[in-house]
């Protein structure tokens, strides 16, 4: 029979130095409840056989480590950094766009203290947060006025729902997409209470197909990008200009959602070191549309995310005529759909890169589309020196391509150096989850049966923690 008095009371535990500490660190509550699991799994354990609670000082050792670990996984955060290896620059389930050093400390700053969130300076009254960055987006964009919403479905969703419910809007079924995660247009469309009015064939449409589709039931002509998908060959697709002609003669506003929005770092239109799949070397952005461009076309409304090609913090930006933004911005479903101060303060930040000429240099996302296959190979060659030193790895630098990725300027790869990886013993699979489950993580990508790092994607401050990620393994 097993002596459960070798078992200390859990306030003669709480007295010792390390749960003093596990107190201080996790809280008297969460400890205790941490100690009495420990203390029930001991007396399990003894329960059993296990003769290796015969003594008090082997207890409390089980009952220290045990909650200690247990109050480790209690609180261990789901969300933790990771350094992306994987060549995918806008990488959705990495959280897309790392933010500038300027827009994060303009985040530090407006969440530390109290912010002119919803109140006039001026008048000493309750103010507008739908006003914030609208200012410097429409110096941007040329647009008249500007609204910002939590990402882009739902800024389609606040147009739809606005300026069409109950109503129709046409569309072409070549632009009826499906989005990441299972996101429908028709989706989106029907939970706005807009009538989808399909147009033209999945490869061809024509401006006269949208004017037949025009009656008294037309609330709104919507132009959707395709951004993650293209389609070649037999196409033809109206200029946005024909549209916007077509909607003034008949009096209808129109709406384009470009997805991931471009929008152009600098004055000679964004050029990038990039190229297609097949073709002669060109610019990857050449065949995206700039945001700048739909407001000049003479759209209505224009709509796009912030946290994709824009570089910043997950967010729908609505741009267009005052008129239109303003039916927008008085809409019920704003106060469901608005942002909080933070998404404010890291769109401000790193819009003013963009208005400063400097976006392409400090925005991630900028710097990474711009960066060359030659300027990563310097970096990646120092990595596959670091790993090759060590015993039983092996590195080589082999040609490759990055992807924009995001749903971004579909089939356009960025030519870069990639390291690939081996250490004896493992195979790729099981490798590649060996990195995985570092601190912090590693997500890198196989390809032709190797694991292999793009440093496009890795912050240069990241490159020593990667090299000395391999002696944690």
């Amino acid at each position: 029979m097993p002596d459960f008095r070798v078992i200390p009371s859990i306030e003669q535990v709480r007295q010792r130095p390390a749960i003093r500490a596990l107190e201080a660190r996790f809280g008297a509550e969460a400890t205790v409840d941490a100690l009495r699991a420990a203390a029930a799994a001991v007396r399990r354990a003894m329960a059993a056989g296990d003769a290796a609670y015969s003594s008090e000082d082997a207890v409390i050792a089980e009952l220290e480590a045990g909650a200690a670990s247990r109050l480790g996984e209690t609180f261990r955060p789901s969300l933790v950094p990771v350094i992306n290896a994987s060549g995918v620059v806008i990488h959705t389930n990495l959280g897309r766009a790392p933010l500038a050093a300027p827009a994060i400390a303009r985040v530090a700053e407006i969440a530390r203290g109290y912010s002119s969130l919803e109140y006039d300076l001026g008048r000493g009254a309750r103010g507008r947060r739908d006003v914030h960055a609208e200012a410097l987006l429409c110096r941007l964009t040329g647009a008249e006025a500007a609204v910002v919403v939590n990402n882009n479905a739902a800024a389609t969703l606040i147009v739809l729902a606005a300026l069409a419910a109950g109503r129709e809007v046409i569309v072409s079924r070549g632009e009826l997409v499906e989005i990441g995660g299972g996101f429908r247009v028709p989706d989106v469309m029907a939970q706005s209470g807009a009538v989808l009015r399909e147009v033209g064939t999945t490869n061809k449409t024509r401006a006269a197909d949208y004017g037949a589709a025009i009656s008294e039931r037309t609330a709104l002509i919507l132009r959707v990008h395709p951004s993650n998908f293209r389609i070649e060959g037999f196409t033809e697709r109206p200029a946005l200009a024909e549209l916007v002609a077509l909607g003034k003669n008949f009096n209808i506003p129109v709406a384009e959602d470009l997805g991931s929005g471009h929008l152009r770092p600098g004055t000679d239109g964004g050029q990038m070191g990039g190229r297609p799949r097949s073709g002669p070397p060109s610019d990857p952005m050449g065949a995206e549309p700039a945001v700048q461009a739909t407001v000049a076309a003479g759209a209505d409304l224009c709509c796009f995310s912030g946290d994709k090609l824009l570089g910043g913090p997950q967010a729908g930006i609505i741009v267009g005529r005052a008129a239109v933004i303003e039916r927008i911005r008085t809409h019920p479903l704003m106060r469901a759909l608005r942002v909080d101060k933070m998404t404010y303060a890291a769109l401000e930040a790193t819009l003013a890169e963009y208005a400063a000429g400097r976006a392409r240099t400090t925005v991630p996302v900028q710097r990474m589309l711009t960066t060359t296959a030659e300027e990563i190979r310097p970096r990646a060659a120092a990595l596959a020196a670091a790993v090759n030193a060590i015993s039983g790895w092996r590195a080589e630098l082999v040609p490759g391509l990055s992807a924009i990725g995001g749903g971004s300027a579909p089939g356009v790869e960025l030519p870069t150096w990639l390291v690939a990886i081996a250490r004896d013993g493992l195979t790729p699979d099981a490798l590649e989850e060996r990195l995985r489950s570092l601190t912090p993580p590693v997500i890198a990508r196989i390809e032709n049966d190797q694991v292999v790092f793009d440093l496009r994607t890795v912050l240069p401050h990241q490159d020593s923690e990667l090299s000395g990620s391999f002696r944690q393994l």
